[in-house]
């Protein structure tokens, strides 16, 4: 069996877990950008993994636009997300399921890993965005004891990343 993993990492979290899954399972890893001209249907299991920014996974758009054809010659299809969240936030279903299309999610296995912040790994305008959050959140009238823990969280650089969130993955792949 030929598999790839394919990731867009930003800080290096999501860097991390393809390295993981690479090593564990044999399977070749790539960064995006010299990924994304391959001819994927020389794969059996094709991952992609994206960091999460407002509920969507980035360059996750290259990888739909190939998943019916993928999908339709046999292939594995898996996404891995890496977020600022941990794994326990209820919110993380629902927006790992609203990135794809009811066909989308019926081809693809879908998973989430946490990852965290590394702000000085960051670019400017995501660094902005995450303050400008904390902010908004701070100012609100009615602060509640969960936005007191979102704000906690997002004021600093974090890590959650663990090699426990890939065994799910890994079953999937055998």
């Amino acid at each position: 069996m030929s598999a790839i993993v394919i990731y867009k990492s930003q800080t290096g979290l999501t860097k991390k877990y393809a390295e993981w899954i690479s090593q564990a399972s044999g399977c070749q890893c790539l960064d995006f950008k010299k990924a994304r001209k391959l001819d994927l249907t020389a794969y059996d299991t094709i991952i992609f993994g994206g960091w999460c920014m407002a509920g969507g996974i980035t360059k996750l758009d290259w990888f739909k636009n190939q998943i019916s054809s993928l999908a339709d010659a046999g292939k594995k299809l898996i996404v891995y997300a890496v977020g600022a969240s941990p794994a326990e936030s209820p919110e993380i279903a629902e927006a790992m399921r609203q990135n794809f299309s009811e066909d989308e999610w019926k081809k693809v296995k879908v998973f989430y890993c946490p990852g965290g912040l590394d702000y000085n790994k960051m670019k400017l305008g995501s660094r902005l965005a995450m303050k400008m959050f904390v902010r908004i959140l701070s100012s609100k009238k009615d602060v509640s004891q969960k936005d007191l823990c979102q704000i906690e969280m997002l004021s600093h650089s974090y890590d959650l990343t663990d090699k426990k969130y890939i065994e799910p993955i890994l079953a999937e792949i055998n």
